[in-house]
């Protein structure tokens, strides 16, 4: 049997790929990490663009590691792209994992060799390197979407998506600028865009249902006071199903009178951040009649802030677009106070659609909206996108994109069958988007590490997802969705964004949840897994 370089490749350094290094070197695997980024942060290398900031406040959103949270503070409880890429630089030399990574390096391709039962990466450049594992990291949201609009290709002016915003950025000063999307992203940097462009026009399709940032300025001495209580913060995170500091109430919305009902939800928008989302009545998700007291509570607060009708008609309609929170929400400071500039306008795509993009401009269906750089905040093929590009075939040829062609499947959210010694961290059927990202990174990592100590104490060179436990996983995750009201929005959720992607709910809907089905795989002999034992009892790289 040929000995592979490496027992793991891990492909990704955002939170999954960073932690995952870390464990597995500790726990005495020969390990590589390769990322196509020149710095690691993942999703942070990529999104750089004016205003964009993480959406969980710290200290939630980091590693719950206390060599490295010891020796950091930071300036914000909602950190921009700036300081997340120095967190990660601070990581990774804090934990000393630099030796182990490769950045710069891009996977063109992952075949397995099935007579060796080793994975053959080939990366950019000409290299090949082999592994008894491949672990892809690349999270839910690495593949950006562009929609395919006529006549983009003779566009004369500047274009981008966010999440491929130039290196060395954009100056926005005096720009005509066109915004398509108001995602997340969308709102970011038109609340930047805002100051100083000429002209802003965010062209809209679905009103995003923003809630309030409620942004604050941090202390060194203040973080400092706090840091006793951090480890109690990251162990109550793993028991919430959102892997925040707390979770949904147990009453119903119905269960209670107006006031009280209303002194909840301001007890939420005055916290701010994503808490009127993750920390509001029990059935917010499930009851339309509970998820519109919700709604009518953001669209009042939001239309208190617009002054033309006719405008806060567009932004926060008096019926709603979809019930609240079945897509993610976007966090805002005061992204609807910019349409009472002169020189911020919507474009409500639903009436009046795009044509075409012309060398100067936008057409739509009642004119044109000249611009000289147009911002793509069009979201993300998401969960599948970054898999698939890596172009990974499994047994008998078979490639991830034929496996998925008729829908997502994956057993625990981590491994494919058919594709043996892979498990993907922060993938479809995970509970990625639903999850806060450091906080699924951890559980999921500890989690791949374990199961990879037992393979390796077991004299085990070879696993693979039974096909019926995957089967019985995907059926699950679509069964706890249709017990929600996400399936009623054209989400990213559900894979509604990208055309010709089967409908489906692509998260599962508990992280906590999620850990203790994953705890009782393990404690049950990793159920769900068809596995091969050495013949040399030395299938790891030494």
């Amino acid at each position: 049997m040929a000995t592979p370089d490496h027992d793991a490749i891990i492909v990704g350094a955002g939170f999954s790929g960073i932690y995952l290094l870390h464990k597995l070197r500790e726990a005495g695997f020969n390990v590589l990490l390769v990322d196509a980024a020149a710095q690691p942060g993942g999703i942070w290398y990529w999104n750089r663009y004016p205003g964009a900031r993480v959406d969980s406040q710290v200290p939630l959103y980091e590693f719950s590691l206390p060599e490295v949270w010891q020796t950091w503070s930071w300036s914000e409880r909602f950190p921009g792209w700036e300081e997340l890429r120095a967190y990660f630089n601070h990581v990774c030399d804090t934990l000393d994992l630099w030796p182990l990574m490769r950045m710069s390096t891009n996977v063109d391709s992952a075949r397995f060799d099935e007579d060796n039962s080793i994975w053959h990466l080939q990366l950019g450049g000409g290299d090949t390197v082999s592994t008894r594992f491949l672990l892809p990291a690349l999270g839910f949201a690495s593949k950006p979407y562009i929609p395919d609009i006529s006549g983009l290709e003779n566009y004369a002016g500047e274009w981008c998506h966010t999440a491929r915003w130039p290196q060395q950025g954009i100056d926005l000063e005096g720009r005509k600028i066109a915004v398509i999307g108001t995602g997340a992203s969308g709102v970011q940097v038109a609340q930047e865009a805002a100051k100083s462009a000429k002209n802003l026009t965010l062209l809209q399709r679905t009103p995003i249902l923003a809630l309030p940032m409620q942004q604050e300025r941090l202390t060194d001495l203040a973080q400092k006071r706090e840091q006793k209580d951090y480890p109690d913060i990251f162990n109550r995170r793993k028991q919430t199903s959102a892997g925040f500091d707390c979770q949904s109430l147990e009453v119903s919305a119905l269960e209670v009178d107006k006031d009280e009902r209303d002194a909840h939800f301001e007890y939420l928008w005055q916290r701010g951040g994503l808490r009127f989302w993750y920390h509001n009545f029990a059935d917010l998700l499930t009851n339309r009649e509970a998820n519109r007291h919700a709604y009518d509570f953001w669209r009042d607060k939001v239309r208190a802030r617009i002054a033309d009708p006719a405008l806060a008609e567009k932004l926060a309609p008096i019926e709603p677009p979809h019930p609240f929170g079945t897509k993610r929400p976007s966090l805002e400071q005061d992204f609807y106070e910019i349409f009472g500039q002169d020189n911020v306008a919507l474009v409500d795509l639903k009436e009046t659609p795009i044509a075409r993009i012309k060398t100067n401009a936008i057409e739509t269906a009642t004119g044109e909206i000249e611009c000289d750089l147009i911002v793509f905040a069009t979201g993300f093929d998401a969960g599948r996108g970054g898999l698939i590009d890596m172009n990974i075939t499994g047994r008998g040829g078979l490639g991830l994109a034929q496996a998925w062609d008729d829908g997502l499947r994956a057993y625990l959210g981590m491994a494919v069958a058919g594709f043996p010694n892979m498990l993907f961290s922060y993938g479809p059927l995970s509970p990625s988007g639903f999850a806060n990202g450091p906080t699924s990174a951890e559980i999921q990592g500890d989690w791949i590490c374990d199961f990879m100590v037992w393979l390796r104490d077991s004299d085990i060179k070879l696993f693979d997802a039974e096909t019926q436990a995957e089967q019985g996983w995907t059926e699950m995750v679509a069964q706890a969705g249709a017990m929600t009201l996400f399936p009623e929005a054209d989400s990213w959720y559900m894979g509604a964004n990208i055309p010709g992607k089967k409908r489906q709910l692509i998260n599962f809907p508990s992280l906590s949840g999620y850990a203790a089905v994953c705890d009782d795989v393990a404690q049950n002999g990793y159920r769900g897994f068809a596995t091969v034992k050495s013949t040399n009892k030395e299938p790891f790289a030494q």
